[in-house]
């Protein structure tokens, strides 16, 4: 039984780039109780590609056996420096919703096993705008300011409602009823606000567990505010290929975008289908579809999470089973940065497909596209005018004069 909850625990935190509180989710794995944990994403710009290290390790939660709450936090997406007005809000978090959908499809998570929550809820209700107040009776403007540092949009003259944010996760974690919350590495100073002040409302301190950030294609954070840095899950192929192209990536230098996301993203979902497939942990070997097999080039040796298709003349192609290994060949020069661009712009692609066959098969989905995010520029409607009624002369009958026009008009 111990090793049950051993075994449980490292792969709820296994590729975390941090745990707090870790104690707390073995408490509850060694009392037999199921762990409970809300993850939350607030639909603001368009989702990213970004998405899939948080929602594959979601899979891993899953497979441990957790009860997981997503949390589309509509209430906070409005807050966040009033990006957008609550009627736009209100069609992204159905478009988020979407998207998160068909991601955990192409991945093979059965989203039947995920509760889907709208922060607006139950955050609009008396009790929970009570304790709202009660945390901002103790809460100061500094402390506020400080924790939504890395998350909310930082301005000059702060508005109010970017400093209610940081509470408000915090509270989330009552109101959900998590043992831990789930966020990447930017979210850990809102993660600390809440182990701090939660409990002085009377409330259960809750672990806290943190992806790490996927960089942009250009280095920094991949933003959804910033074009250049992301990857839309429905970009299509030509331009999937173009900004994986033009993605920072020095030749022998690590540090790069690229590689990141082959850690990150491209790594761990191809060793989390090479596990569903061989039903690793007790688990039933189950039927993949093409799109759900490991990032393999066909005839790759067993085990293989991801190759490198390349031409004999230039070595023949590359199998890896370990990132580690895709690292020392690139820091080796063994690896070329165009032909890991290629592998990756067409494993990105590859993960796609399926995403964008369900958006093209799904006309309310296209609706609610189009209206959570109306073109900014639109083109003004062009009158056509009217063409004037060509006068066509009638001869008159053979043998008739036409009639002269009156210079007098008749009385």
């Amino acid at each position: 039984m111990a090793d049950a909850a051993e075994e449980r625990y490292e792969l709820i935190v296994r590729r975390l780039q941090e745990v707090l509180g870790g104690d707390i989710i073995k408490k509850v794995l060694a009392e037999g109780r199921t762990p409970k944990c809300y993850w939350g994403t607030a639909p603001t710009g368009k989702p990213h590609i970004g998405y899939f290290v948080p929602l594959t390790k979601i899979a891993d939660f899953l497979r441990a056996g957790v009860d997981v709450t997503i949390l589309l936090a509509d209430m906070h997406a409005f807050l966040d420096n009033l990006k957008a007005p609550l009627d736009l809000v209100t069609q992204r978090t159905k478009y988020y919703k979407n998207v998160l959908v068909a991601v955990f499809n192409s991945i093979g998570v059965p989203t039947s096993n995920l509760k889907f929550v709208e922060g607006s809820s139950y955050q609009l209700t008396k009790d929970y705008s009570l304790d709202n107040f009660r945390l901002c009776s103790i809460v100061n403007e500094h402390d506020a300011k400080r924790a939504g540092a890395e998350v909310v949009k930082q301005v000059e003259s702060p508005l109010l409602s970017g400093l209610l944010y940081p509470g408000m996760q915090a509270l989330d974690e009552q109101y959900l009823g998590c043992d831990f919350q789930f966020g990447g590495v930017d979210q850990r100073k809102i993660f600390i606000f809440a182990e701090e002040f939660l409990p002085r409302l009377g409330y259960a301190k809750r672990a806290h567990l943190m992806n790490t950030m996927v960089p942009g294609l250009g280095g920094g954070k991949m933003s959804s505010s910033d074009p250049n840095s992301k990857i839309d899950f429905l970009d299509p192929p030509e331009v999937v290929r173009k900004k994986i192209k033009s993605a920072f990536c020095k030749e022998g230098n690590p540090d790069n975008g690229v590689l990141a996301f082959v850690k990150a993203v491209l790594m761990p979902i191809s060793q989390l289908r090479l596990e569903r497939r061989h039903g690793l942990d007790g688990e039933e070997p189950q039927q993949m579809t093409v799109n759900q097999l490991p990032i393999a080039a066909e005839g790759a040796p067993e085990g293989t999470l991801f190759s490198v298709v390349r031409s004999e003349k230039f070595g023949g192609s590359l199998h890896y089973k370990t990132y580690q290994e895709i690292e020392n060949d690139f820091s080796k020069k063994e690896l070329h940065p165009k032909d890991l661009k290629n592998a990756v712009a067409e494993a990105i692609i590859s993960l796609l497909s399926p995403i964008q066959d369900a958006y093209k098969n799904d006309p309310e989905w296209q609706a609610t596209a189009t209206a959570a995010y109306p073109d900014p520029n639109p083109k003004p409607e062009v009158k056509k005018k009217k063409k004037k009624k060509e006068k066509v002369y009638h001869p008159p009958p053979h043998g008739q004069e036409p009639q002269a026009r009156s210079e007098v008009s008749p009385q």
